[in-house]
């Protein structure tokens, strides 16, 4: 096959990781630490928030609580009393009853700041000092609506995180859409597999025939024209469909703010690592996001957002645009606990990455610079 000039594929076959970093538990909690622990996290969405109640989330291995202020901003604490650690939210939520987030165990009572304002039945001796003992915050970014967390310190500059960039889905009015469905499932795969398989095409023609039947140019086992001849004469989608749902046709009113170009390329999708991506379409965005469960269990957890008046309109067909999404997804994680398995051989040591698995090579540079630390002038 001859490549385009403009052709992103690789111009050598480079090896995958090692095929044990898919498995052994000693190298999954080092990624845990080197990237889980440093990297901006998606926790959910701001508007799924209820003012005034805490919601417990497990991020990477550490238990937090979100806190939406009156005013919609959102805050993140470690879910632990500064007193005797016991957790502040048990449940998976819990409704403040005053503006004070008061421990369930000894009452002690933070402001909703974090800063420690009540600790009764005790003395407070000389050497104690309340403000010492405040709620351990965690840094917090609001996204177009997406809440992520840092468990770092020093949390990195978020703009770089958007791999096209913060502004690439400023067209959509994020701030109007709601949550319709939620799908979580388990998969037995390493979470870097999953991203693997989002990140090439190779696999599509004969795993995704509903798919590559919507989107013409994935029938080339490749995901943008650039990467093959053919494929460069394809429309974004077949003849007559405008968005990605069963039948093709739009679930609702199209985003009047998107610009022609947007319009046209039938969707956009943002990635986000290490644990989201987010596909905006003409008519409503689909939300992806991850949560490594161990070496080789990851929950997926996807979020379909429309215009409340989408959901509402008469006629509505909520499975047409989940089903499809949802038949593709369950494709990927049967692939990608296939890969998994096949791993587990004491005879691989690793892969081979062919030049059109480019996206993968980028994948596991940007792993590897994280398992490396950051160095001196370079950005994670």
């Amino acid at each position: 096959m001859t490549a385009l000039p403009a052709s992103p594929l690789l111009d050598h076959c480079p090896p995958s990781l090692p095929a044990a970093h898919y498995h052994d538990p000693a190298h999954h909690a080092a990624e845990m630490a080197a990237i889980w622990a440093r990297e901006w996290l998606y926790v959910g969405r701001a508007a799924d928030l209820s003012p005034m109640t805490l919601r417990r989330v497990t991020v990477g291995d550490e238990n937090l609580i979100l806190l939406k202020h009156p005013d919609g901003a959102v805050a993140a604490f470690h879910n632990t009393c500064r007193h005797r650690g016991s957790e502040l939210c048990p449940g998976d939520e819990r409704r403040l009853t005053s503006r004070l987030i008061t421990c369930p165990y000894h009452q002690w009572a933070y402001a909703l700041d974090g800063r420690l304002v009540r600790t009764p039945f005790v003395t407070e001796t000389a050497d104690f000092r309340r403000e010492d003992h405040g709620l351990l915050r965690v840094p917090v970014h609001d996204w177009n609506g997406f809440v992520f967390v840092c468990l770092a310190d020093a949390a990195p500059d978020f703009s770089g995180v958007p791999d096209l960039g913060p502004a690439a889905l400023d067209n959509w009015p994020f701030a109007d859409l709601v949550t319709g469905h939620t799908l979580v499932k388990e998969i037995a795969c390493n979470w870097k597999l999953f991203w693997e398989n989002y990140s090439e095409c190779l696999h599509c023609p004969g795993i995704h025939p509903e798919l590559t039947a919507l989107v013409p140019v994935y029938r080339h086992g490749v995901m943008s024209p650039a990467e093959h001849p053919a494929a460069a004469q394809e429309p974004p989608l077949r003849a007559g469909a405008r968005s990605w749902t069963t039948s093709g046709r739009p679930c609702g009113r199209e985003f009047p703010t998107l610009t022609e170009a947007e319009r046209s390329a039938g969707f956009t999708f943002v990635t986000l690592l290490p644990s989201l991506y987010v596909v905006a379409h003409v008519d409503y965005v689909r939300a992806v996001s991850l949560r490594p469960l161990g070496p080789d269990r990851t929950e997926l957890r996807a979020e379909w957002l429309f215009p409340a008046e989408t959901l509402a309109a008469r006629g509505f067909d909520l499975e047409d645009v989940t089903g499809f999404a949802t038949t593709v997804m369950l494709q990927d994680a049967a692939a990608c606990e296939m890969n998994q398995r096949g791993l587990r051989s004491s005879r691989i040591g690793h892969g081979t990455l062919m030049p059109q698995e480019f996206e993968i090579a980028r994948f596991h540079d940007w792993v590897r610079r994280r398992m490396a630390g950051p160095q001196q002038g370079e950005p994670r």
